[in-house]
């Protein structure tokens, strides 16, 4: 499912009254609210659902697969998902 499906799908659950742009502003404002909770907290739990958790990756070294050079790869951020037992048993 792409953005534009969860859009239509949002819309759909929210009964003919709703219009397509208010079913945008809805997810727009969801993920949003994701992002600034995860720069702010670093962790987003929806009950039921998952939670979103930003890590840290250590520095380490890779290989430039066109060259086969050795190169080193700075440490970043990133986020992990880690989905809830009651979602997970329903898949």
């Amino acid at each position: 499912m792409n953005k534009a499906q969860l859009v239509e799908a949002v819309r759909k659950s929210l009964g003919n009254s709703s219009s397509r742009a208010e079913s945008e502003r809805a997810v727009g404002a969801v993920i949003e609210a994701i992002k600034t909770g995860l720069r702010k907290e670093k962790t987003v739990q929806l009950i039921g659902f998952g939670t979103f958790r930003v890590v840290e990756r250590g520095a380490r070294m890779g290989i430039n697969p066109k060259t086969r050079e050795k190169i080193k790869i700075k440490k970043s951020k990133t986020v992990k998902f880690s989905v809830a037992k009651n979602l997970k048993s329903k898949l």
